[in-house]
């Protein structure tokens, strides 16, 4: 429980909570305790407290509407604790600081929390012998700033290029998310050690980029007192990864298949997992898509020099990519902008305009 600091409002919160949920049920306001979700699967919540850790229901008030009843890993809530019950019951979900979400429906506003009051987004990519898809990486980017948390990018499998392979990589990587975005190229398992002569050449060459290297490095992102989140299609070594850092095989891991190089799901549940001597990292089941409609203004956080001049354009409508008075295309022209980060804010900003119900009227793409 000491690993897991709730906001000084949400402290302030559940105080206020607690006091009203007592008086209404006409309970003893020491049954109530602030308690963290930590696992989601098929069951009941899991929720950490003073107590430990412990099942709990949901109480009438929320299944009935008067509480957000959808639940989410790191959510801090008011549960009711009674001595000599199996199970708790979850009152109320405090308010979030971030709430890392996807767009689920057709409607703005119906999303699926993924994980809530985190830190920051690990985006975890596999390396290989083609060329590194960065789309998912700005998926992800634009959703971890729309949703009010850092982001960080993590690329496993690395025994599965060679050096020159990974500077371009690398270079992609930094042409699209920008140098402030944080990079960790890792191997680990049995691959770090079978081609010990490669991966010391790789390991050179990722430093030599500006990248950080290993378990170590992802280490770094996720200090005591931090809570992340790792978000990556399945196969992408989420699991291996969580393993190397918690130093045993804790989590299940599966194999890729040689046709696609695609993975098998091998998580099925959101749980928080504790990282020996750092922080707290959110372990997410494989997500096959990441649909971006209503996270425009996390778009313009991620491109924030294309988006300012996306509204000096000479049509409010422009797609930049052949109107008259383009400011985007003229800078372009003028080589002020890369065209990776260019194509890339073009594509997201494409998909998001063919939802044009769903978008933010204030914000020009």
């Amino acid at each position: 429980m000491e690993e897991l600091v709730p906001s000084e409002r949400q402290r302030s919160q559940f105080s206020s909570e607690r006091d009203r949920i007592s008086r209404e049920m006409e309970i003893d306001p020491q049954e109530l305790h602030l308690g963290c979700v930590v696992r989601l699967d098929r069951g009941f919540p899991a929720v950490m407290s003073d107590r430990g850790l412990e099942r709990c229901e949901f109480s009438a008030a929320l299944t009935k509407g008067r509480g957000n009843s959808s639940v989410a890993v790191g959510d801090w809530v008011v549960a009711r604790l009674p001595e000599g019950h199996d199970m708790g019951l979850l009152c109320k979900i405090l308010e979030r600081e971030s709430d890392v979400a996807r767009w689920k429906g057709r409607a703005r506003g119906e999303k699926q929390t993924l994980a809530a009051n985190v830190d920051v987004v690990l985006v975890v990519q596999p390396l290989g012998r083609q060329t590194l898809d960065c789309e998912r990486i700005v998926r992800s980017a634009v959703i971890a700033r729309d949703c009010g948390t850092d982001v960080a990018v993590v690329l496993t499998k690395v025994d599965r290029t060679d050096p020159e392979v990974l500077r371009r990589d690398l270079s992609l990587v930094r042409d699209v998310v920008g140098d402030e975005v944080k990079v960790v190229v890792t191997v680990v398992g049995k691959e770090a050690s079978t081609y010990p002569t490669q991966v010391e050449r790789l390991e050179r060459m990722a430093r030599d980029c500006g990248a950080l290297w290993g378990v170590e490095g992802v280490r770094s992102l996720v200090p005591g007192g931090v809570k992340a989140i790792v978000l990556g299609e399945s196969g992408a070594g989420k699991s291996t990864l969580l393993n190397a850092l918690l130093g045993h095989e804790a989590l299940e891991t599966g194999a890729v298949r040689g046709s696609d190089d695609a993975g098998r799901h091998t998580t099925v549940a959101r749980r928080m997992v504790s990282l020996p001597g750092a922080g707290v990292i959110v372990d997410e089941p494989g997500l096959r898509s990441l649909p971006i409609v209503g996270h425009e203004r996390g778009l313009a956080k991620v491109f924030p020099e294309i988006a300012a001049a996306a509204a000096s354009c000479r049509f409010r409508d422009c797609t930049h990519t052949h109107e008259p008075g383009c400011e985007v295309l003229a800078r372009l022209a003028a080589k002020d902008f890369d065209s990776v980060r260019v194509k890339a804010y073009v594509d997201l900003a494409s998909e998001m305009r063919e939802s044009a119900g769903s978008l933010d009227p204030d914000v020009v793409l």
